[in-house]
C-alpha cells in the first residue's frame, strides 16, 4: 500500500468510526424503548419483584463479562463501596422496582415519558446540592415538564389517585437522585466496571425485597416462550448489550448526539407500546408527551454536556 493509500485510509477512518457509532445510538435507542413493553410482557406470569430479580440478575452477569472481556479493571477501592452502594439503591434498585410496578398498574408508553423526565429534575437537584448553574433554558424546561406532568395526570386524577404516574414519578426522581450522588461522589474508576457494580448492588436489594414481598425466586422452568423471550431481552438487551452500547457512544461521539439516544428512547417505547401491546395514547397523552419530551430535549441538548446519568 501506497504512502498516499496509508494516508487516505486513516483520514476516512475517523469518519467510518463516527458514522458506526451514530448507528449505535439507534440501535441503542430501540434497545431501551422496546425495554418497556417487554417488561410488560414478563408481568403475564411473573410478580414485579421477581421479574425484576431475573432479568436484572441476567444483565449483571452479562456485563461483568464485558468488563472481564474487555479486560477492564474489575475491583474498585474498598473507600467507593459506599458511593456504589448508595448510588445502586437509587439508580439500580428503586428505579426498576418502582418503574416495573408503575408498568403493571397502568401504561407503559406514560411510563416511559414520565420516567424521561429524570434530566429535569436531575438538573434542579444539582443547583440546589451541588451548586450548578440553573438557567433561563433550565428554567424553561422545568416549566415545559411541569405542564407536561399536569397534561398526563390531572385526566388520571378525575378518577382517583394516579397510582401508576405517581410510581413513574418517584422512579424519575430515583433516577435524579443517583444521578446527582454520583457527580458529587465523582468516582475515579472505569464508567463499565462501576455500572456493573451498581447493577450487583441494586439485584441484591431487590433480591431481599423480592424474599420479604414475593417470597422465593420463580420457577423460570415453568414459564411460557412468550415470557421467558421478553424476560431474556430485558436481561441481556435492555441491561447488559445497553449499557455497553451506551458507554461506547459517550466515549466516541458528541455529548449532544449522545444525547439523542436518551431522548428517542421514550419515542421507541410509545411506538412500540403501541404496536407490542395495543396501547392507544389519548390526544391529551401526546399533547403531556411533547412537552416533557421538549423539556427533556432542552436540558441535554445543550453543548458540552457531560454524561454523568446511569442510562436506564
Amino acid at each position: 500500500m501506497s504512502t498516499t493509500d496509508k494516508a487516505k485510509t486513516t483520514t476516512a477512518d475517523p469518519n467510518a468510526s463516527i458514522r458506526g457509532a451514530r448507528l449505535l445510538v439507534l440501535l441503542l435507542a430501540l434497545a431501551w424503548g422496546l425495554n418497556w413493553p417487554m417488561s410488560r410482557l414478563t408481568l403475564a406470569e411473573l410478580p414485579p419483584w421477581g421479574t425484576r430479580f431475573l432479568s436484572l440478575g441476567l444483565g449483571t452477569l452479562v456485563l461483568f463479562m464485558v468488563v472481564v472481556i474487555s479486560r477492564r479493571r474489575l475491583l474498585i477501592r474498598p473507600a467507593n463501596l459506599i458511593h456504589v452502594t448508595v448510588a445502586g439503591f437509587f439508580n439500580v434498585a428503586a428505579f426498576n422496582i418502582l418503574n416495573i410496578e408503575a408498568i403493571a398498574s397502568g401504561n407503559a408508553s406514560r411510563a416511559v415519558v414520565i420516567a424521561y423526565s429524570m434530566p429535569i429534575w436531575a438538573a434542579l437537584m444539582a443547583w440546589l446540592t451541588v451548586g450548578e448553574v440553573f438557567d433561563r433554558v433550565r428554567v424553561l424546561a422545568l416549566l415545559l415538564c411541569a405542564t407536561g406532568l399536569v397534561t398526563l395526570i390531572w385526566p388520571l386524577a378525575q378518577h382517583g389517585l394516579p397510582f401508576s404516574a405517581l410510581l413513574s414519578l418517584g422512579c424519575a426522581f430515583a433516577w435524579a437522585i443517583g444521578t446527582v450522588y454520583m457527580k458529587w461522589a465523582d468516582i475515579d474508576a472505569d464508567a463499565i466496571t462501576i455500572t456493573a457494580w451498581q447493577l450487583l448492588v441494586g439485584w441484591i436489594f431487590i433480591g431481599a425485597g423480592m424474599l420479604i414481598f414475593e417470597g422465593p425466586p420463580p420457577d423460570v422452568t415453568a414459564l411460557h416462550v412468550t415470557t421467558i423471550g421478553p424476560l431474556v431481552y430485558n436481561g441481556l438487551i435492555g441491561f447488559g448489550l445497553a449499557y455497553s452500547l451506551w458507554f461506547t457512544i459517550v466515549g466516541r461521539l458528541p455529548a449532544m448526539t449522545a444525547s439523542l439516544g436518551s431522548l428517542l428512547v421514550p419515542v421507541v417505547g410509545i411506538a412500540a407500546s403501541a404496536a407490542i401491546l395495543g396501547e392507544r395514547p389519548t390526544l391529551t397523552d401526546y399533547v403531556g408527551f411533547a412537552l416533557i419530551f421538549a423539556a427533556a430535549a432542552c436540558v441535554l441538548l445543550r453543548p458540552n454536556v457531560r454524561h454523568t446519568e446511569l442510562p436506564e
